[in-house]
């Protein structure tokens, strides 16, 4: 199974990102299409495990940095949903297949479809393209991008929420299986961005703290007129390095943006800050990308 040509890893370390087209077939999105179809079919989210899900700072500290529902995530299957689809008491506003904005953080651990994607053979070679010696998968997301409701993904480094010393170990995977357009809110990029550093981390707040997480440092002020759209079509793969600075704008048309995307890490000769809110778990090491 081939992996990266020489030109399309010399785009990557350039840009800081790269697009590649029908790295999925219908087929295959179609897959992960039904079994997610299958997961919403048995959601079950009690009312006060209800979390909407916001890229906004203050909202992040606030709603999902002080639930234990989102802090111990990384080694479950849950749902995370969309700002202002619930009322007071924590009852749905609108259908609640149609009111999440996401399933993580572990799809790649439990659930037998999307392990078998993960940790295919042509996702193993594109790994081993990029020279990566002993990768592990820290975790990985469904995102739904809901029409009319899917908010936007404000300007960001991955490394942000998953910090590594040193830097650059850390690799987005994102997989389009819906195609993704500037109407329903595809990716934004900054090329080259990824030489910057990280000047904003999100950590574990200490114990006894209000909130489980808070922010330290700001983010830069990107320039908004440096980002370049992205649109690609069902079944491409963007790579995503971890400093690269990216978005995405709300969903404003009528048709959902799906994707599915995991984060793998360089392990050897790399340390996982302890500080990072994701933490492996003894029932759920970080596993390895090659099996």
């Amino acid at each position: 199974m081939a992996g990266l040509s020489p030109e399309q890893l010399r785009k990557f370390q350039e840009d800081g990102y790269l697009v590649l087209e029908g790295f999925l077939s219908a087929e295959e999105c179609g897959a992960l299409q039904q079994r997610v179809a299958e997961i919403v079919a048995r959601m079950d989210v009690p009312p006060h495990c209800r979390v909407e899900f916001s890229t906004q700072e203050e909202e992040q500290v606030r709603v999902q940095g002080s639930t234990d529902y989102f802090l111990t995530s990384g080694d479950k299957i849950r749902f995370f949903f969309e700002k202002g689809v619930f009322d007071k008491k924590g009852n749905f506003l609108v259908p609640p297949e149609k009111s999440i904005n996401k399933i993580g953080h572990a799809l790649h651990a439990h659930d037998p479809v999307f392990k078998c994607v993960t940790h295919s053979p042509k996702m193993q070679a594109l790994g081993r393209s990029l020279g990566l010696q002993m990768p592990v998968v820290v975790q990985s997301m469904y995102i739904f991008k809901q029409p009319h409701l899917g908010g936007e993904v404000t300007p960001h480094q991955d490394a942000t929420f998953l910090y590594t010393e040193p830097l650059g170990r850390v690799l987005g995977v994102w997989i389009a299986l819906e195609d993704a357009t500037l109407e329903n809110g595809c990716l934004w990029f900054i090329p080259g961005s990824h030489t910057s550093e990280v000047t904003r981390r999100m950590v574990r707040a200490p114990a006894g703290s209000v909130t489980g997480t808070r922010f330290l440092g700001s983010e830069p002020d990107w320039d908004d007129n440096l980002f370049v759209p992205t649109p690609v079509q069902r079944g491409a793969l963007v790579l995503i390095h971890g400093q690269v600075a990216h978005k995405s704008e709300k969903n404003l048309s009528d048709r959902s943006r799906q994707a599915y995307t995991f984060h793998l890490m360089e392990s050897a000769g790399t340390t996982w800050s302890p500080e990072n809110w994701l933490q492996p778990t003894a029932e759920l090491p970080f596993p390895p990308l090659y099996t």
